[in-house]
């Protein structure tokens, strides 16, 4: 037993979408999934096997916590089909939320629960993982219990069957009644460790359709990849290893324009990071003959701070709706009813990314423009007035960009030190000097987002263009996206950024 964790720990490296290991296994999942595609049971069964293969490879034998969400879920789907009292369905679903917010808190929040009683008590708290040294008791293992590691991707499968759950108990959604079918929904690899949050209503009827695959999905998908991947490897990356993190970790360094440069980086090194992600499972899963809910439509394009979260992490954002926002009363109370809903959903939006008081001001900053957007448009109609639409869009880019400094920061103090050195250290004298010295730089946050505020419709044209070029041109342009990626990725790939959430 021993050995056997020992072997898992040790094959527990990332296994990212931008490392040559994920696509050799991707090559092979997706001839086996050729082969076995016309049966479905066969199907499911062998993707199923692979997408635990890959939880194993990325979350180590945490993959374990995967197995006992997908078993506990699937068993209280069941109890919910078959009880129609309301109080047996609602502690059913009561089971569920304590069994996978338990989890979740333990290996997510414990540190953040023992620093808010610490500071309380004035008692310093030290933290021991309980669960490893029960194991170690049971097993004769020696994980260290000195610390807790968060499982790579927990937030996201746990709101996954938690939304399965509650629609099943809803009656919007019949039980699934085969585990291996269930377990794929839940752990199918393109979106496991980083989203999107699939909702098995969307999902689970895809597993009983016939494998159809088009030229014209395929192609799709694969622009899809390359473009995920240039946007991950090629853009935010090289800000991130070339000035981001420098900036952000010494601000005291840097000029107030090398500062704003860097914000202005950072917004659009986590949305090509986020972004590039959901493309690259997007893509991998249309290759596979499944769709996943699109993730981001152009959100630094959004002209209030509503129309933002309605495009920035849609899926999180509806999540939040549906199961969060509305059970509480949503909008139908007075208006600070409804404010203190917006409120509550997104501090623990905010808490949803992790365990710090950072990302809890930052949602707290995002609910109180949430409310004061619903008050503006109580007195002031919505217009599609192009002077009141620009405004519109600019305080809002330019308030979700100030918040990113709070979330990106590693404590509030360096957020204080950043926003002071913006308004103290803003010298216009200084701005050839950054351009000159840092021309690629400058040069690739400025392409990144003039490509981010091209038209969608633009972007979509260009796929139907290019879908419909001779196979010969295609391929030259795909070999040409492969070679420009290898060519400028950065020579170590960082992480995705929301991996640690």
């Amino acid at each position: 037993m021993e050995k056997l964790i020992q072997w898992l720990e040790s094959q527990s490296d990332l296994f990212l979408f931008t490392q040559t290991g994920f696509w050799a296994f991707f090559a092979i999942v997706l001839l086996v999934n050729m082969l076995v595609c016309k049966n479905r049971i066969l199907r499911s069964g062998f993707l199923f096997v692979a997408s635990l293969y890959f939880y194993f490879k990325t979350g180590g034998y945490f993959f374990s916590l995967l197995i006992l969400s997908t078993i506990v879920d699937y068993f209280i789907g069941l109890l919910l089909g078959k009880f129609h009292k309301k109080m047996v369905r609602k502690l059913l679903v009561m089971i569920s939320l304590l069994v996978n917010l338990s989890v979740l808190a333990y290996f997510k929040y414990t540190y953040f629960i023992a620093d808010v009683i610490s500071a309380i008590s004035h008692k310093p708290i030290d933290v021991v993982d309980y669960l490893a040294q029960w194991i170690n008791q049971v097993s004769g293992t020696q994980f260290d219990i000195n610390s807790i590691t968060l499982p790579v991707g927990i937030s996201f499968f746990t709101f996954q069957t938690i939304s399965y759950t509650i629609d099943v108990y809803r009656r919007e959604l019949k039980p699934v009644t085969n585990i291996i079918d269930f377990g794929f929904y839940v752990s199918f690899f393109p979106q496991l460790i980083a989203g999107p949050i699939v909702r098995a209503r969307s999902f689970i009827p895809q597993i009983y359709r016939r494998f159809v695959l088009s030229e014209k999905w395929m192609w799709w998908a694969f622009l899809l990849i390359l473009g995920g991947l240039f946007k991950k490897m090629v853009i935010s990356d090289y800000i991130s290893v070339n000035f981001v993190d420098r900036v952000f970790q010494h601000p005291i360094s840097y000029s107030g324009f090398e500062v704003l440069l860097a914000v202005y980086g950072y917004a659009l090194q986590i949305y090509c990071d986020f972004s590039g992600y959901t493309d690259i499972a997007l893509g991998v899963a249309l290759l596979l003959g499944f769709r996943l809910p699109v993730n981001f439509n152009h959100p630094y394009q959004a002209v209030s701070i509503r129309d933002f979260w309605r495009r920035w992490h849609i899926s999180l954002s509806s999540w939040l709706r549906d199961y969060l926002y509305i059970p509480l009363g949503g909008n139908k109370g007075n208006a600070l009813r409804t404010g203190f809903n917006l409120m509550i959903t997104m501090l623990l939006g905010g808490l949803w990314h992790g365990a710090a008081l950072k990302f809890v001001v930052w949602g707290a900053l995002h609910g109180m423009a949430l409310v004061i957007n619903r008050v503006v448009l109580s007195v002031w109609k919505a217009s599609r007035n192009k002077v009141r639409l620009f405004a519109g869009w600019f305080i809002t880019f330019h308030f979700v960009v100030l918040t990113w400094i709070v979330f990106r920061v590693d404590s509030l103090e360096n957020a204080e030190i950043l926003i002071s050195r913006l308004f103290r250290a803003f010298s216009p004298n200084s701005f050839s000097d950054v351009v000159f010295s840092q021309t690629y730089l400058f040069i690739l946050i400025l392409l990144g987002f003039i490509l981010h505020f091209i038209p969608a419709r633009w972007h979509h044209r260009f796929k139907l263009v290019f879908i419909k070029l001779p196979l010969i041109v295609k391929i030259i342009v795909a070999a040409s996206m492969v070679f420009i990626i290898i060519q400028m990725h950065q020579s170590d790939v960082l992480p995705f950024i929301y991996f640690r959430f």
